[in-house]
């Protein structure tokens, strides 16, 4: 199987690169990524580092890197020729919803400009009689769902007025795969990622950035003062889903009208039990003191701050995963102490050897 993996040095892409290379015999693969400086390009070296690792193990494997960004059509063009890929997930965007509100450009080059030419690649890989490809996964988010009042989300909801650009463009996505889906008969899929977390992570999300405040002894702002619950996900249990529906893929069907019904899907992957910010905060540091990260007697009150909410953000996230189940008998099952503590191991080993 030939897959290209579009942000392929970011946290979910490398992990998912370096399952395919574990678990599938003979597996090809593309990985794409700019490589740019949103957060500190060490740790997509690292991750780089980690694959190369793993496909050293794997002599039937085939893996090659390309420093590039989707936003260049005429590269996404020429690597859809060259590879020929049968699956393509494209997980390459720019990330960070409170980012969006003081960069928006970023996110129009890269999250539809960038999505826009993959699927133009993907529409063009069928010309001239080629098979082409059979499955586009894509990655959404749970922001679509913005200041839904309905708990779990469910992927029947209305998600028409996101809260940040970022969810905006995420939306977007979803719409422009649909219109391609109907249109040109190309297979995809959608999935609503919640809150990833876990070892080599980014450094933008909170828990991340909730140790590295910690470690130099500075104030971590607990918004909405403590009264938000998000649904953490461990990034072992987003690479297991996100691989069954990668080898699943909508069926194509003709409709009553003759014309094609659109192979079209869109999931949420989630670890459907929400926490409260001031839990997770506890464990985390329950988690730091465990491993070394921060000794035992550190006075974690004296370092929490509770403040307002703040713009693009939501009180809650919950996801309803009961089609993930249904489709793929699937659901994420890391416990948060479980994830946390791995990410705590990994933080010591890769800043305080």
């Amino acid at each position: 199987m030939k897959v290209l993996v579009t942000g392929a040095a970011g946290f979910i892409g490398a992990n998912l690169v370096q399952m395919l290379l574990k678990t599938q015999p003979e597996v090809e693969i593309v990985g794409i990524d700019n490589m740019n400086t949103y957060y500190d390009p060490a740790i997509k070296e690292y991750r780089l580092g980690l694959i190369d690792k793993e496909k050293s193990k794997h002599s039937n494997c085939f893996w090659k890197f390309v420093k590039g960004d989707i936003s260049d059509d005429q590269m996404i063009a020429n690597l859809f020729d060259d590879f020929c890929p049968e699956i393509v997930v494209n997980l390459a965007a720019q990330a960070g919803v409170r980012y969006s509100i003081t960069n928006p450009k970023a996110y129009l080059e890269s999250n539809l400009v960038g999505f826009f030419n993959i699927l133009e690649a993907c529409r063009h890989s069928y010309d001239n009689g080629k098979e082409g490809v059979k499955h586009l996964v894509y990655a959404s988010s749970s922001s679509v769902y913005g200041c839904n009042a309905k708990v779990p989300y469910s992927t029947d909801d209305k998600v028409d007025n996101p809260v940040s650009f970022y969810a905006a463009t995420k939306k977007s996505n979803e719409l422009m795969a649909h219109s391609y889906s109907k249109l040109y008969n190309i297979p995809s899929t959608g999935l609503r990622f919640f809150t990833v977390y876990g070892p080599a992570g980014r450094p933008d999300m909170a828990y991340f950035d909730f140790t590295n405040k910690l470690l130099v002894g500075g104030k971590i702002k607990i918004f909405n003062y403590g009264n938000c619950r998000r649904d953490f996900t461990y990034i072992d249990d987003v690479v297991k889903g996100l691989i069954r529906v990668m080898f699943c893929a909508p069926k194509r069907k003709i409709g009553n009208d003759g014309l094609s019904v659109p192979p079209y899907k869109v999931y949420n992957i989630g670890n459907s039990r929400p926490v409260n910010l001031l839990d997770f905060v506890d464990t985390l540091q329950q988690m730091l003191v465990k491993v070394g990260v921060l000794p035992i007697n550190y006075d974690f009150e004296a370092h929490k701050e509770l403040v307002a909410m703040q713009p693009g953000d939501v009180t809650e996230t919950y996801a309803d995963i009961v089609p993930l189940e249904r489709d793929f008998d699937f659901k994420p099952s890391t416990p948060l102490h479980v994830g946390l503590y791995a990410f705590a191991h990994w933080y010591k080993e890769f800043y305080m050897k």
